[in-house]
């Protein structure tokens, strides 16, 4: 387990660590000069039960308030230093401030430097104490008066520390490690530390960098200040990495080392924001602030998703749309401070780290984020009108592998079509709305082979994004309930029905078509022939087209399917190059028809033409179906 200091300046945060652990937190010479905290310490002692607990120590002033941040949320209970002889300062309040956000509720107060102070001075401070723990996720809280400078109170601090359990981050998911320290180690090379927030990290293994996607591989590690084959979800880790463009500039604070499959940059994360209270004014949409998410800082602005102000003391769901992208995943806790940086601001939970730029607000979002931010999501999501879960996506943001989700899918009865998931009676409802909007098409389009996959899609009662319909649609089509042809989509009972009078036309086309094969009559000379409209024949044959029936070879010159067929056998036995003149002399339809069924060929690929040669490709022979016999 790792616990974190929290409380003012001058209050004795580091030196209560040191009397904890008998380590100096405080490591940079500038902090040792000016004896006070600057920048994140570290310490780890055994408190007597075989555990290695690990101090995170946090600088209290005000100005590295940011430095605070990235330390506060790898940790897993607080330990809240007020002075007994001062009380509680601005800094007590905004790190409390910062656990509550956090959302941790384990914890202990240390009311430091209590031989200074009398016993009234102590029962005083403690009532303080209590009364502004009581609205905070530290309510009830254990109070312990300590010195560190006589020792007391330090035994049984460390005893109730021993109390708090154990970390409560999982060890089942991928792995992930938030970087808040990096540096070049000597004859070891590149060094980061941090906390790792799930899986397991061992030696060996091939990780990358997020956001850069840099390679690294982990050369050795340390698991709380012991050399170590594995680290855990909980620990903090030391990792010694080796990759081909890693360097000093590379690796920064607020990276995350991550398993490749949780490698997903992002800029946009949907929340559900809670405003301070003690905020002097509401929260406006598209406000400016700075966003802390584990070691992360970063610039950004809130996009509020439910109205345009959010009151102090109000929660609601929001986009954050950061200036640059960070690491993040479902769950993970976000702070927001002021654009000055002089006052924590808001805190939030990611419910969503991949949030859309575009329809953002509608209902049907807002839906899903508000089902998203409850327990068991994914069951819930099925369970929406109209619901489905994007298997792939579910599993990144969340941090679970395929067979979580496949075990997810079987407890809630679902069905799985391609990359989503469904209910039975969803899956029922998709049928028949697909069913009844084709049902209708083919009775007002009696002439129409069915309708192309975007426009049913647009048609249906519910607008289903693209790649999940295509999903939909292919399933449908393999299990036999949908004919997909020619890039139409029908029922399977469903066949094009000509008009009489088209029907008679088209028996007399055909024939022609048929006896003059590879030098067939032109539109116009059909709507001569036979004294029809020009627009009306020309109208016919690209239906017979988009049938398959007919293959418009050039502006107005249709072929028979088979026809074309055969003419790329033609072509194909002439060899690995043959001329335009070869082509003409074996069809004998003279050399301005030859070249454009040529150049015919060679916009689909069938022929590839160098110079004044040409030769077929093997792999677009069979495009327009076998020869005739």
């Amino acid at each position: 387990m790792i616990v974190g200091t929290a409380g003012h300046i001058d209050h004795g945060k580091t030196a209560l660590v040191k009397a904890l652990t008998g380590v100096d937190a405080d490591r940079l010479k500038e902090e040792k000069a000016r004896g006070i905290t600057i920048d994140l310490g570290y310490a780890y002692s055994d408190l007597g039960d075989g555990r290695q607990l690990g101090f995170v120590d946090v600088p209290g002033h005000e100005r590295f308030v940011h430095n605070m941040l990235a330390g506060a949320t790898g940790i897993d209970a607080a330990l809240l230093v007020v002075a007994a002889t001062e009380g509680i300062k601005p800094q007590t309040i905004e790190h409390l401030q910062i656990i509550d956000l956090l959302g941790l509720d384990r914890g202990l107060v240390a009311l430091t430097k209590a031989d200074l102070a009398t016993d009234d001075q102590l029962l005083e401070r403690m009532t303080e104490v209590e009364t502004l723990l009581a609205s905070t996720s530290l309510a009830g809280a254990e109070i312990v008066p300590v010195s560190a400078v006589t020792g007391q109170g330090i035994q049984e601090l460390k005893a109730k520390l021993l109390t708090l359990g154990e970390s409560g981050k999982g060890t089942t998911g991928f792995a992930r490690l938030a970087v808040d320290r990096s540096f070049v180690l000597s004859g070891a090379g590149i060094v980061v530390t941090g906390t790792v927030h799930a899986g397991e990290i061992k030696v060996d293994d091939r990780l990358l960098l997020t956001p850069s996607g840099l390679d690294a591989r982990v050369r050795s590690l340390h698991a709380q200040n012991r050399p170590a084959g594995i680290g855990r979800a909980g620990e903090r880790c030391a990792l010694n990495l080796a990759g081909p463009k890693l360097s000093k500039e590379s690796v920064r604070r607020g990276d995350w080392v991550v398993s490749p499959e949780l490698h997903a940059p992002t800029d946009r994360l949907d929340i559900r924001l809670k405003l301070l209270a003690s905020e002097p004014q509401p929260l406006k949409h598209w406000s400016p602030v700075h966003v802390h998410l584990a070691a992360a800082h970063v610039m950004g602005r809130v996009a509020l998703l439910e109205g345009d102000h959010l009151a102090p003391g109000g929660s609601g769901l929001a986009q954050l749309v950061l200036e640059e992208k960070i690491g993040a995943l479902a769950g993970d806790r976000v702070i927001l401070r002021d654009p000055s940086a002089t006052r924590t601001m808001a805190g939030g939970t990611v419910i969503d780290p991949f949030g859309p730029p575009r329809n953002r607000r509608t209902p049907r979002r807002l839906a899903e984020l508000s089902t998203l931010a409850q327990p068991d999501p994914f069951t819930r999501l099925l369970a929406l009108d109209g619901g489905f879960v994007d298997l792939g996506r579910y599993g990144l943001a969340h941090n679970q592998r395929p067979e979580d989700l496949e075990r997810h899918l079987a407890d809630a009865d679902g069905v799985r079509v391609q990359g989503f998931g469904f209910l039975p009676t969803t899956m029922e409802q998709i049928r028949r709305d697909i069913a009844e909007t084709l049902t209708a098409f083919h009775k007002s389009n009696a002439d129409a082979p069915g309708m192309q996959p975007e426009r049913l899609r647009v048609s249906l009662k519910q607008r289903w994004p693209a790649p999940v319909f295509r999903a939909l649609l292919d399933g449908e089509v393999a299990a036999k309930t949908l004919v997909l042809d020619g890039g139409f989509v029908r029922l399977p009972g469903h066949s094009l029905t000509l008009a009489p009078r088209d029907e008679a036309l088209w028996r007399k086309i055909s024939a022609e078509l048929a006896r003059d094969r590879f030098k067939p009559p032109r539109v116009r000379d059909f709507a001569q022939t036979y004294r029809e409209p020009e627009p009306n024949v020309r109208k016919l044959m690209r239906q017979l087209a988009r049938l398959g029936q007919v293959v418009e070879v050039a502006p107005d010159q249709f072929f028979l399917r088979p026809v074309v067929a055969e003419m790329i056998a033609i072509a194909d036995g002439l060899g690995a190059d043959f001329t335009a003149a070869q082509f003409r002399d074996k069809l004998d339809n003279g050399r301005k028809l030859a070249i454009l069924i040529l150049e015919f060929f060679d916009r689909h690929g069938i022929t590839v033409r160098r110079g004044d040669l040409r030769r077929t490709m093997p792999q677009k022979l069979g495009q327009y179906g076998p020869p005739p016999a």
